[in-house]
């Protein structure tokens, strides 16, 4: 009981940390109400749209940090990696459900970066080339962000065929990870198949 106390308390501050709303607070700054703009989310692409290439950058910046920061700070205080996993996955839930916001917050694709890649810096890796070279190509920063979910589930699929998995509790916290991203980027999906999702550059 007293051990599960902590780790709650780690597990709370985490979400707390990915629910700082960044672009909300940012674009608030600049006398602008993120939330009633472009797509209404708290993220860097709707930042980037409203308010420029600066504090789009910024705000990304951040929320790839809130995912980095909550794995480490876990493992700093000695969470077991169970623990470390979920603090992760949370820090992600925070911003998408932003306490700060009344539970809306962004789509969650750079603090689910920040998290994966410090869970796993390899699938992270290859997850992000994928990813940027598809929003170069297709310049769809929502086409660039699913199909880095999905290669995240395929390189877990592919560590399982080579026999080299992560362990239980990282394939879990990628898989949970990879699947609300996509959940998340549903209304994308269906604009990209019907032809009228903006494309990277376009002004909200």
């Amino acid at each position: 009981m007293f051990v599960v106390i902590p780790n709650l308390l780690m597990a709370a501050l985490c979400y707390l940390l990915g629910a700082v709303p960044a672009a909300t607070w940012v674009a608030r700054s600049r006398g602008v109400d993120i939330r009633t703009v472009g797509s209404g989310n708290s993220g860097a692409t709707n930042v980037l749209r409203s308010l420029g290439k600066g504090p789009a950058a910024f705000v990304a910046l951040f929320d790839i940090l809130k995912g980095v920061l909550a794995v480490t700070l876990a493992r700093l205080v000695g969470l077991e990696p169970e623990w470390v996993a979920l603090c992760g996955v949370l820090a992600v839930i925070g911003h998408n459900f932003s306490v700060f916001l009344g539970g809306r917050g962004g789509k969650g694709v750079a603090t689910s970066f920040g998290t994966v890649a410090a869970l796993s810096p390899a699938i992270g890796f290859f997850a992000f080339v994928l990813a940027i070279f598809t929003m170069w190509l297709t310049r769809y920063v929502s086409a660039g962000s699913i199909i880095g979910a999905a290669a995240v589930l395929a390189l877990l699929a592919f560590s399982y065929l080579v026999q080299l998995p992560p362990p239980w509790y990282g394939t879990a916290a990628l898989t949970v990870l990879a699947l609300l991203l996509i959940w998340q980027h549903r209304d994308n999906i269906r604009r990209l198949t019907g032809g009228t999702e903006r494309r990277l550059g376009e002004k909200a």
